[in-house]
């Protein structure tokens, strides 16, 4: 911080060197948004959060398509289902809920829960024949 202005040519020449400090940042400025790709990758900073303790970033532009589903699909259809008739502070705490809860939707995680019901449903419900199988098959599923 500079000295404290005490007098008319003080003001003077702070005002003077502030319209410098001004034209320089101007064009500064100037020289770093002449791009349209930086000026896109200016506003995708905005979206990104400062890297957790784990060292990962999250990124709203880079989560994959499920993610971004849920984010909107997810909010919407527990208000249109489960919490119709509530009020407007019950759905904004179910929209705000929901928001952080589809972080963890992602492709990886649907696919090992799919797995895991597909794995089990075949476990329970496949027929192996055993000896004392008493059937009678037709002629095309017998063993020659």
């Amino acid at each position: 911080m500079e000295l404290p202005v005490r007098n008319l040519s003080d003001l003077r020449g702070e005002i003077s060197r502030l319209k410098e400090l001004e034209l320089e940042q101007s064009i500064a400025l100037k020289a770093r948004f002449k791009n349209p790709l930086v000026i896109f990758s200016t506003i995708k900073s905005l979206f990104s959060k400062p890297g957790d303790a784990g060292g990962t970033k999250s990124n709203f532009l880079e989560q994959d398509l499920l993610s971004l589903i849920s984010r909107f699909v997810l909010p919407f259809t527990l208000n249109k289902t489960l919490f119709r008739h509530s009020n407007f502070i019950i759905k904004t705490i179910v929209g705000l809920a929901s928001q952080k809860a589809s972080r963890f939707i992602t492709e990886d995680s649907i696919t090992g829960i799919w797995d895991k019901v597909s794995s089990f449903v075949k476990s329970k419900f496949k027929h192996e024949p055993s000896a004392d199988d008493k059937r009678i098959y037709p002629v095309s599923e017998t063993v020659s």
